[in-house]
């Protein structure tokens, strides 16, 4: 692609306005060029793929970055202090993912409307919390999210629970006598704890897990996890948020763990170690995503996720790579 560099106000606007496949793909184009020339870390990376603006003429040419470089290098697109820093849990010995956020309006405009277009209006819950260790440690994207979320639900028993089970099955409890749409959105090793010891009826309220065992119990794939959960609180379906530390923008599924994403994101599959090699729908593969609301940092990150794409471009999540990181990441020593 060949012209002047888009500026990052327009992109913005750009980004929010997308409708349908067109907007999508001149969006992502202007957006990669601005990172391609803004962004140090990507510029490289695209440098020794020769993946330039000179070359780069579709979507699908576009390099994706391994997400490992979030820990080891400053990934912004131009020079700013970020207001805020969002880091990744980690365990002990190893490097969390930090993300330098330039404005956090951007990050706030794409939750909210990304529930928005799956949710409604937030005010039209009570919104619960259940994210004990994201609270715990700090710096976590999710709680931002989360607490803005219950601020805006503006409902008097909206809020977060640490590890008060009993308090939380109480108020879960005076909601359901009121026919009150609740939301109850919990890291997957909180919720089973709390479904273990405080079973009920929930029909007015729906079960969100953002995933996250943390070691805490048996590792189980989703659909053990929400059987459990769907058994234990009598809920048809239990809802599923995929987001990381490094997106500003999460997918949802509503039933079966089947994934949409806003019309900013969207999610390629890859060969499981090989962000170059993008596979065709319906096969299992490693999740590259397009996220064009990190107009700052880099919006084509190639994850350690593994999916399956299904004929209508939804998703799922299938779980995360355990041998060695995405090829790439040895390219280039900075």
């Amino acid at each position: 692609m060949q012209g002047e560099i888009p500026k990052a106000e327009q992109l913005e606007e750009q980004v929010f306005s997308i409708m349908d496949v067109a907007s999508f793909k001149t969006a992502a184009l202007a957006v990669y060029c601005f990172q391609y020339y803004n962004n140090t870390v990507y510029r490289q990376y695209c440098d020794l793929l020769k993946a330039t603006p000179q070359n780069v003429v579709d979507v699908m040419q576009i390099p994706f970055l391994p997400i490992s470089f979030f820990k080891t290098h400053d990934v912004k697109a131009g020079q700013f202090s970020p207001q805020v820093v969002f880091e990744s849990s980690s365990t002990t010995g190893t490097v969390p993912s930090r993300h330098l956020v330039k404005d956090k309006t951007i990050y706030e405009k794409s939750f909210q409307k990304g529930f928005e277009t799956f949710y409604g209006n937030p005010q039209d819950y009570c919104i619960l919390g259940l994210l004990p260790s994201y609270l715990e440690r700090g710096g976590s994207s999710l709680v931002y999210m989360v607490d803005s979320l219950i601020q805006k639900s503006g409902h008097p028993q909206s809020g977060f629970y640490l590890y008060e089970h009993q308090k939380l099955a109480q108020t879960l409890s005076e909601l359901e006598a009121k026919r009150q749409k609740t939301l109850l959105i919990g890291v997957t090793y909180a919720l089973l704890d709390f479904a273990e010891q405080f079973p009920m009826s929930l029909k007015h309220t729906i079960i969100m897990e953002t995933g996250g065992m943390k070691g805490r119990k048996k590792e189980l794939v989703r659909d053990e996890v929400h059987q459990i959960l769907k058994d234990a609180f009598k809920v048809p379906q239990v809802h599923s948020e995929y987001g990381m530390t490094e997106l500003l923008s999460q997918a949802y599924a509503k039933e079966n763990g089947v994934f949409s994403t806003p019309p900013w994101m969207q999610v390629l599959l890859r060969e499981e170690d090989d962000p170059l090699t993008l596979l065709p729908t319906i096969r299992n593969g490693g999740i590259n995503v397009i996220d064009l609301a990190n107009i700052y940092s880099c919006s084509f990150i190639a994850t350690e996720d593994s999916g399956r794409m299904n004929y209508d471009g939804t998703f799922n999540v299938l779980g995360r790579f355990d041998h060695a990181e995405v090829r790439g990441c040895s390219l280039m020593a900075l």
